[in-house]
């Protein structure tokens, strides 16, 4: 597996990693929230980055199909966050040649995937259940690990 890809797995546990703090005990109301009339609610905001996964691996592997997805109850739609990475994860770390160029699949799904991530944090704190922030630069990130099972944090304040 080239340098490439393996950057490529670092973002997807990067977002697991960070979103798993941004959902873990936020509570099923939270789901619903609405900083505005125009807004996403968290949920919505969660499917769509599930979308956003299932379109990275659709490009890397040449199907190249969006869906939008009509969300699930908050706690399937945490299940699909982590489901989702999994097999775009899984694609990544085999021998399936990627069909568009990697920059593409960073620039495009992962990075927005890493905003909505920070959007469901800014959220929480408008909800009044903020998260802690975090010197993200010591987290143990590990490449693979996509699952809602992530490190401690090792320094928030």
């Amino acid at each position: 597996m080239g340098d490439t890809r393996e950057f490529l797995r670092h973002t997807l546990a990067t977002v697991a990693y960070r979103g798993a703090k941004a959902i873990r005990g936020a509570g099923a109301g939270f789901a619903e929230y609405g900083a505005s009339e125009t807004g996403r609610t968290p949920v919505k905001i969660l499917a769509h980055i599930g979308d956003l996964m299932e379109w990275g691996l659709s490009m890397a592997d040449g199907g190249k199909k969006w869906h939008d997805s009509a969300p699930l109850d908050w706690e399937k739609e945490c299940e699909r966050f982590f489901a989702t990475l999994k097999k775009f994860d899984d694609y990544l770390a085999s021998d399936k040649p990627l069909e568009v160029p990697a920059e593409k699949l960073f620039q495009g799904p992962i990075a927005d995937a890493l905003t909505h991530v920070g959007q469901i944090a800014m959220l929480r704190r408008l909800a009044g259940v903020a998260i802690k922030g975090e010197n993200y630069f010591v987290a143990e990130v590990t490449v693979g690990r996509v699952g809602a099972d992530q490190a401690a944090p090792r320094k928030e304040f």
